[in-house]
């Protein structure tokens, strides 16, 4: 046998492994995405009917939730067909509010800070590498300490607040890690060229570097606020209610968020509970694809303009 022919079955086996791993891989994907576009129909289904149709009560007379606005602002009912998600859509807005004003600043500060002043140490090395231990530490943990530093220690209580900080400590790893990889491909020759031009470090820092990495660090930002306004068990952990008859009119109201609410919901064992916590789904789902659509509007923005 000679060496050509050897060459050739040797092509012909990676030809076949490589067949083979994207076989694999393409079903994976496959298998994926038809679970996720299930579930989403699933939901949808289920929920369309609870925001859009009229419910009979009997032959007579019939409830007054038949649109999206009802149930967006009507009060928690122990009724399913009446029940509505007002507060639980009040306090979710409150606290995003809160955790954008305490991580978007917190967050690119210190990613700031770690990629382009802090000196190459071991103390930074060591910070380094917690942020990155940190972004994977579940999320109960971070309940636990919501409630004995906000909630005991800080007086806060069991209000929207303490839930906003608990939030924030929860995606703040994630921001930084990702604002510092957005600042990591900025190239270095827009530094070079702002210091060769007479700016100081810190001008050529703010006034070029960061606004080059600007799309990076709010997709870090959404990336952060998708996992957050999702969760439930950290808010839970730091004492939420489940059941709250009213709107938070102040950072120190008690408060639920949509994530409670569906949980509170679902458990229940009537089976018009599902459509009322479908319907929730439903707008939590909006809720983060108009995040996610008004990151990307934010990006194409910065990215046109640089």
């Amino acid at each position: 046998m000679n060496n050509n022919s050897v060459f050739a079955e040797t092509k012909k086996e990676r030809q076949l492994k490589e067949l083979a791993f994207l076989s694999i891989l393409y079903f994976c994907v496959t298998v994926a995405i038809v679970t996720l576009m299930t579930l989403i129909y699933d939901v949808i289904s289920t929920g369309y009917s609870r925001l859009f149709n009229d419910y009979e009560l009997g032959l007579i007379s019939k409830v007054t939730i038949d649109n999206p606005k009802d149930f967006l602002t009507s009060l928690d009912s122990r009724d399913p067909l009446k029940a509505g998600i007002g507060p639980a859509f009040a306090g979710t807005v409150w606290l995003m509010i809160i955790v954008i004003f305490a991580t978007f600043p917190l967050g690119a500060g210190a990613a700031i800070y770690l990629q382009e002043f802090a000196p190459k140490n071991k103390l930074t090395r060591f910070i380094e590498l917690n942020l990155t231990n940190l972004a994977g530490v579940p999320s109960v943990i971070y309940g636990l300490m919501g409630l004995a530093v906000f909630v005991r220690l800080a007086g806060f209580g069991r209000s929207v607040l303490s839930g906003g900080l608990t939030l924030t400590l929860l995606i703040l790893p994630v921001v930084i890690v990702a604002s510092r990889e957005a600042l990591k491909a900025v190239p270095d020759t827009i530094r070079q060229g702002a210091l060769a031009l007479g700016s100081t470090k810190f001008q050529a820092i703010f006034r070029q570097v960061v606004p080059s990495a600007i799309p990076g660090m709010v997709t870090g930002m959404v990336l952060g606020l998708s996992r957050a306004i999702g969760e439930t068990a950290p808010l839970i952990f730091m004492g939420a209610l489940t059941y709250v008859n009213y709107y938070p009119d102040t950072p120190l109201s008690g408060f639920t968020a949509i994530p409670i609410q569906v949980y509170n919901w679902i458990g229940y064992p009537q089976a018009e509970w599902k459509d009322t916590s479908s319907a929730g789904i439903i707008l939590l789902l909006g809720l983060l694809l108009s995040m996610n659509a008004l990151a990307l509007f934010i990006r194409n923005k910065f990215e046109k303009d640089w």
